[in-house]
């Protein structure tokens, strides 16, 4: 298996995390920036201990040599921390199939700003599969609802912020490669504490005592499974991929938060957002059969 395939599978394994996430922050009652903060805090934990369960774990994370690098990973990990504290703010707003996918106009962004960037060439077919899968995410978020109420358009508004924040971090990611993959995400997890942490003080400070069993068991997994482990995955696969791959494999994470909202949160789906999933779906797939068959 190449590298181009692998990184190509770490990033569909952690949209598919990043797609359940929705499901369990509800469960946990704690204000969106403290939650942010502790999934940070649970992340850099699990990875501390990863570094020093290794042999001659004090030297690998190396600070020197770095250079202009350490501060796009700062950056890229406090963009990371007001990302997740937008799109928890637009799960308390509307649902959380239409919160995911405004949050995910972050791949639109990404994809117009690769070739100013990086200079990267996008095919007639990624063209192709790009346009038809934004169209799909356009009917998937249901526009026609907006009608709802001010709480409806707040939450998509707090959902299209985390998506400037998070293409934000794709982007820097992209420009960051002398850090490997596990050092990468842990400085990140660190910058990310260091922007939140001084917030959450400033805003209402520490609520953990009003957390019951359950949600003491989703805060674990949210910091465990879709923050160390999704990132660990996700992190190391954008230094590989060219960012219209990234940005179009992205909409699995939207497609399977719809798909788990209406089946084990019964949120309302209409015939047109169910369309724009099967779009998202299809195309997807197209791009991923055509460059499994150009990379073979």
């Amino acid at each position: 298996m190449n590298t181009h395939h692998r990184a190509r599978l770490s990033l569909i394994g952690a949209m598919a995390i990043f797609g359940t996430i929705g499901l369990f922050v509800r469960a946990i009652s704690v204000s969106s920036a403290e939650l942010a903060l502790y999934r940070a805090v649970i992340a850099a934990a699990l990875l501390t201990g990863a570094f020093l369960c290794r042999k001659k774990a004090a030297g690998r994370i190396r600070l020197r040599g770095l250079g202009r690098e350490l501060p796009l990973l700062l950056l890229s990990g406090m963009a990371m921390g007001v990302n997740w504290i937008l799109l928890f703010e637009a799960y308390k707003y509307t649902t959380v199939s239409v919160a995911t996918l405004s949050y995910y106009f972050a791949p639109v962004l990404v994809t117009l700003a690769c070739p100013l960037l990086f200079r990267e060439k996008m095919s007639a077919r990624q063209w192709l599969c790009f346009l038809l899968s934004t169209l799909g995410l356009v009917l998937l978020t249901g526009l026609g609802d907006l009608s709802a109420g001010s709480s409806h358009l707040t939450g998509i508004l707090f959902g299209l912020g985390a998506a400037v924040f998070y293409a934000s971090v794709m982007l820097l990611n992209k420009c960051i490669r002398r850090v490997t993959g596990l050092e990468r995400t842990y400085l990140q997890f660190l910058a990310a504490i260091v922007i939140l942490l001084p917030y959450v003080l400033c805003t209402g400070g520490f609520t953990l005592g009003n957390l019951d069993g359950k949600g003491w068991v989703m805060l674990l997994i949210v910091g465990g499974v879709h923050t160390c482990l999704a990132y660990c995955l996700y992190f190391p696969s954008l230094k590989e991929l060219p960012g219209q791959e990234i940005a179009i494999l992205s909409y699995i994470d939207p497609l399977l938060a719809c798909v788990l909202s209406v089946a084990l949160l019964r949120e309302h789906m209409s015939p047109l957002q169910v369309l724009g999933g099967l779009m998202i779906l299809g195309f997807t797939l197209w791009n991923e059969l055509q460059q499994s068959r150009k990379n073979a």
